[in-house]
């Protein structure tokens, strides 16, 4: 039998489809395998390459995988669609995983750390809490509007509809009453633990020499810093902070062709935690500026001058991205920019 070069793995829950290839990527087997039977194959496998797509459940696998000698290699599964030869099943799948594993030019994914997918489980559920509190909160606004009691939107104005609620005179059937007093109280637990989370969030940011550096930045604050840490790969992997803000989705989209090039809207094809947070913090920036007024002949005060906000604040997140790139590059800590004429 020709020896087996790479092997590419359709995962799933119980049914494991695996396609072992040669060197030059010949067949050497198929295989649909349980998840034991899958186990026990791949220890008893001799050291090679192994690819996936990086799917859910796909960072423990390669941990998995690692510690039997095997070398791990993840594939954004856009990236292996292209492979794919006409009908889709599992067998095809795990051709296409191979296929696409074996370009030289192919983009792959850093395989997480324990430590970092229990890092991105603690943001996935404070997103998560905050939706579960943005849903109450409009339920109860939409509730009580029907009575004729009106609220802005925002978590602010809760405390205003409470003491609607409770007020006797309010107008307000016993039913409504009770089901909106339930709503308050929904809003009351998931405040309690978006601000614990946030609060372990905020620790376990201070106590990292990474994410305290990140913060030495205006508009990063802990949560941002750690999410660079958990969900950013190397910053070894780019060879300039352009990549890494490409790598984000902070740049245009292209339609250029024939020698004429042509840029649209935000790409947003990138790590969508970091990418918001950084518009989010880019924005309190300007928030600030537009208070206290941004120094004469910075970038932000040209920019301000003839761009509106939006547009400012992705601008202002994409250099944000380049500089934490030189910061984490060169283990340095922030240094705001030198002012024209200054």
């Amino acid at each position: 039998m020709e020896e087996v070069s790479i092997i590419g793995v359709d995962l799933a829950k119980n049914v494991f489809q695996v396609h072992g290839a040669a060197a030059d990527g010949s067949v050497v087997f198929r295989k649909k395998l349980s998840r034991p039977q899958f186990a026990r194959f791949i220890a008893n496998h001799p050291a090679c390459e192994v690819a996936m797509e990086a799917c859910p459940s796909a960072h423990h696998w390669a941990r998995e995988l690692t510690r039997y000698g095997h070398r791990v290699r993840l594939i954004a599964p856009l990236y292996v669609k292209p492979f794919l030869k006409r009908q889709k099943n599992d067998a095809a799948d795990a051709e296409a995983i191979v296929e696409a594993a074996l370009r030289p030019t192919m983009r792959f994914v850093e395989p997480k750390t324990a430590e970092q997918q229990a890092r991105a489980v603690a943001f996935r559920t404070r997103e998560q809490l905050v939706k579960q509190r943005t849903e109450a909160v409009n339920a109860l606004r939409s509730h009580l509007y029907e009575f004729g009691y009106i609220a802005p939107v925002g978590i602010g104005y809760v405390p205003r509809l409470a003491r609607v609620v409770a007020d006797p005179d309010a107008g307000i059937p016993d039913l409504a009453r009770d089901i909106c007093r339930m709503l308050i109280e929904q809003i009351a637990q998931l405040t309690d633990r978006i601000n614990a989370l946030k609060a372990r969030i905020a620790a376990m940011s201070n106590e990292a020499e990474m994410p305290r550096r990140l913060q030495t930045m205006p508009g990063v604050g802990p949560i941002t810093a750690l999410a660079v840490e958990t969900f950013a790969p190397p910053m070894e992997q780019f060879r300039r902070g352009r990549d890494f803000a490409a790598w984000l989705g902070l740049v245009p989209r292209q339609h250029s062709s024939g020698g004429k090039q042509k840029l649209g809207k935000t790409s947003k094809m990138g790590q969508r935690d970091i990418r918001r947070l950084l518009v989010i913090g880019a924005t309190a920036v300007i928030r600030w500026a537009s208070r206290r007024g941004a120094p004469a002949g910075s970038w932000l005060a040209r920019m301000l001058e003839r761009k509106p906000i939006p547009v400012v604040a992705v601008a202002l997140a994409n250099k944000m991205a380049r500089g934490v790139w030189a910061m984490l590059s060169r283990n340095e800590n922030y240094r705001g920019p030198v002012l024209i004429g200054a």
